[in-house]
């Protein structure tokens, strides 16, 4: 009954600062005016409407869903390797979506434009050839891994190969960035920075349905994650078959990371920090409840720093200058609680 309440209470804050999201920012638009538009009618002013529809509407859904994806890849990535410091950018993922980037931005030519928010924000030039320069990269890393699975048995050598893998992609963007030009290099930059307010509404159904799908793979796996709690050996006993959970495991967390990574840049600490608040709250490692309870938490903190980041007037502060402010703290207080 706890946990249900938990549940209800989390779901209540999601739809509380999905109307914030609406409603506030550089221009503040009145509840039953933003309630309007979205039935399907006209607000006093035409402005209004575009604000809603065109921008505010596609940031709110994107937060929701991009929070989510982030916080259940983290908690799957925690749980499989029973690492608490694993995240999403662990495994090199959202390094190889970078380098994708990167080779698209800067030597293609693809360009970041800024933008207010009678537009989208940032909004990417090109930006067909950008999401699918970083979802290719993720993708390439996420099929090594799988590849190179069916040879490596041990947790420790994929998080140190993953590791090792981020360092080589980070040594390729930095040259990247040393030849390109200055306009280029910029674009890349302010690209890293992270922004949900690149997404349009055309491109909102790809994008949920991909998320969707990596959620769905992760929720496949909660009564072996359950099994897993008690160490690999009884996991075997109960007839959980490794190799399939470790494959399905890099298959989720490769396409969460490459869809939130491809559509709105690196984010960081999303991830990371998320699947800790939500087992403080929760108080219960069943994933059966931990897994919703880190869906919910990860896109009300998300729906939170994004209006955080549209609040001040004629300005959109980078989403990567607020998601600290939330993550850094919890991660340092699970390092001093467990005496690293």
């Amino acid at each position: 009954m706890r946990h249900r309440t938990i549940l209800i209470l989390l779901a209540v804050s999601i739809v509380v600062l999905f109307v914030c999201n609406l409603v506030f920012g550089s221009v503040s638009i009145p509840f039953d005016q933003a309630l309007r538009v979205l039935t399907g009618g006209e607000a006093d002013k035409a402005s209004w409407n575009f604000i809603i529809l065109q921008s505010r509407l596609p940031q709110a859904i994107t937060a929701l869903m991009c929070g989510a994806s982030l916080a259940v890849s983290g908690l799957v990535l925690q749980t499989f390797f029973r690492n608490p410091l694993a995240g999403p950018s662990v495994l090199g993922i959202s390094n190889g979506a970078s380098l994708g980037v990167a080779i698209v931005m800067l030597s293609m030519g693809g360009v970041v434009g800024a933008g207010g928010e009678m537009g989208s924000g940032l909004q990417l030039g090109g930006s067909l050839s950008v999401v699918t320069g970083a979802f290719m990269g993720a993708v390439v890393i996420t099929m090594l891994y799988l590849g190179v699975t069916k040879f490596l048995k041990n947790n420790l050598v994929i998080l140190i190969m993953g590791i090792m893998v981020g360092y080589l992609s980070s040594s390729a963007v930095t040259l990247l960035n040393f030849f390109a030009t200055v306009e280029n290099v910029h674009s890349y930059v302010s690209w890293g920075m992270g922004s949900f307010s690149n997404v349009s509404l055309s491109q909102l159904p790809l994008m949920c349905g991909i998320s969707l799908l990596g959620i769905v793979l992760a929720m496949v796996l909660i009564k072996s994650f359950n099994a897993l709690l008690l160490g690999e050996d009884y996991a075997s006993n109960l007839g959980i078959n490794l190799g399939r959970v470790r494959r399905t495991v890099l298959l989720s967390t490769g396409i969460l990371t490459a869809v939130t990574t491809a559509f709105c840049g690196p984010i960081s600490f999303i991830g990371l920090a998320v699947p800790h608040i939500a087992r403080m709250v929760v108080r219960t490692s069943d994933h059966k409840v931990l897994l919703p309870a880190t869906m919910l938490t990860g896109g009300a903190i998300a729906m939170l720093c994004n209006l955080i980041c549209v609040m001040p007037q004629q300005m959109i502060i980078p989403l990567n200058a607020v998601t600290p402010i939330f993550g850094a703290p919890v991660i340092i207080y699970i390092i001093l609680k467990r005496k690293y």
